[in-house]
């Protein structure tokens, strides 16, 4: 799990739209921040008669010419009308982003004239995922994956170039492109998936990603299963870069709460593995990660396999040994998506936020699961938030807490673990 937002601007209410048909954007204006991901066509995609237009690129949208219409937005599946309008010269856009299977209908003078149900059979649709991150999206791609088979619809995927190798061999029936090679005027429907923090009347998610979980929270606004699936990963080397046991460990984060904050606990855990006979492989991304006066280490006696290397390179790592150790970070998602056993040591997260690993490492007696709460907002501009005891004696208990035996314990009951002759 990546902890950052990824938010697009928020509409200013949980209501529909109503404005006129959008013109030309004017010249000379100063450039606007970059958005997290690329916005819809100006003008609905899709054309009905009558000089009307429609898409579902973020929310149902509805363009008609000047006349005397009326248009109404349906939810199929609830039966409710979610919006009746009389306008003319007009766009219409519902305010949920999050999939719903639309009833968009017209009347002209009192006569309908146009009704189309949702159906994104053999239709282009896009979905997004936000740059930057790799937990996320490999937790959330399988849902994209159900989308495409629940709908039989023709799927592309925008993500970073990073990860589209990872996916791409695998999943042969859907496309892959870079975010930035978006042509948004392409699609019959889009959805964007990311953590929608100030989402509280629901625009962009229909559960709050605190509640459900950080990876089933892309079910939940796609409209399928929310059960967990790990993708299928693709690596193009099969062969094991070490000839002798080994374990892959994973130490650096982006953030201090999210670091396992014992501070002998790395160490004891390097040194117990290799008196178990394992070779101890660090594949982080940097050697040595912090901010101001915080600077984290990868452990002492681990071979050092750090830099900024290609994710399937990590991904071969992590498949060929006997178990992984880390953090609610990428790398633990990637364990996971490849099948290898996977430690994962987190406080600041509550369980349910990750994938389900029976080798979960977690403290009930510390403060914990800060992250789930929704009465906390993260930021990710602080490196040492930690927003219940931020610069008291109990700041990140929440691993601190966790001892190396707990670790050692759990890393035990990895079935064909070597013993350590003295632990």
């Amino acid at each position: 799990m990546d902890a950052q937002t990824t938010e697009p601007a928020m509409p200013s209410a949980a209501e529909p739209s109503v404005s006129p048909v959008p013109a030309a954007s004017a010249t000379g204006s100063a450039p606007a921040a970059k958005p997290a991901f690329p916005g819809p066509a100006p003008v609905p995609t899709q054309e009905a008669p009558h000089g009307i237009r429609y898409d579902f690129n973020l929310g149902a949208r509805v363009v008609v010419p000047e006349g005397a219409w009326r248009v109404q937005l349906r939810d199929l599946d609830t039966g409710n009308i979610l919006f009746d309008t009389q306008c003319s010269g007009s766009f219409i856009n519902s305010s949920k982003r999050f999939y719903v299977r639309f009833r968009v209908e017209v009347w002209e003078k009192g006569e309908s004239v146009f009704r189309h149900d949702y159906d994104a059979t053999g239709r282009e649709v896009l979905i997004q995922f936000p740059v930057g991150t790799l937990g996320d999206p490999m937790g959330w791609f399988p849902y994209a994956v159900k989308f495409q088979a629940k709908h039989n619809c023709k799927l592309t995927c925008a993500m970073s170039d990073a990860l589209i190798p990872l996916f791409r061999d695998s999943y042969p029936h859907i496309a892959f492109i870079k975010t930035d090679d978006v042509k948004p005027e392409t699609y019959y429907a889009t959805y964007s998936i990311g953590l929608f923090f100030d989402d509280n009347d629901h625009v962009w998610q229909p559960s709050d990603f605190r509640h459900v979980g950080l990876h089933r929270t892309a079910g939940y606004i796609l409209g399928v299963d929310p059960e967990e699936v790990a993708p299928r990963i693709a690596i193009a080397d099969p062969t094991p870069p070490l000839d002798v046991p080994y374990v892959v460990i994973a130490t650096q984060a982006s953030t201090q709460c999210k670091y396992w904050n014992n501070p002998a606990g790395w160490r004891e855990i390097v040194k117990f593995l290799q008196e178990a006979g394992y070779r101890v492989v660090c594949i982080d991304k940097f050697a040595v990660n912090g901010h101001g006066i915080v600077w984290n280490h990868i452990p002492h006696g681990a071979q050092d396999e750090t830099g900024d290397r290609p994710l399937t390179e990590r991904a071969r790592w992590l498949r060929h040994a006997d178990f992984f150790v880390g953090l609610s970070s990428g790398l633990s998602w990637l364990a996971w998506a490849v099948g290898t056993p996977t430690v994962l040591i987190s406080g600041f997260t509550h369980p349910t936020n990750e994938f389900a690993t029976p080798y979960r490492v977690f403290n009930y007696h510390a403060c914990n699961s800060c992250w789930n709460d929704v009465r906390h907002r993260f930021d990710h501009h602080d490196f040492l938030w930690c927003p219940r005891h931020a610069n008291t004696s109990r700041q990140f208990e929440c691993t601190r807490l966790i001892t190396a035996d707990q670790v050692k314990d759990t890393i035990r009951k990895i079935p064909g673990f070597q013993t350590p002759q003295a632990a």
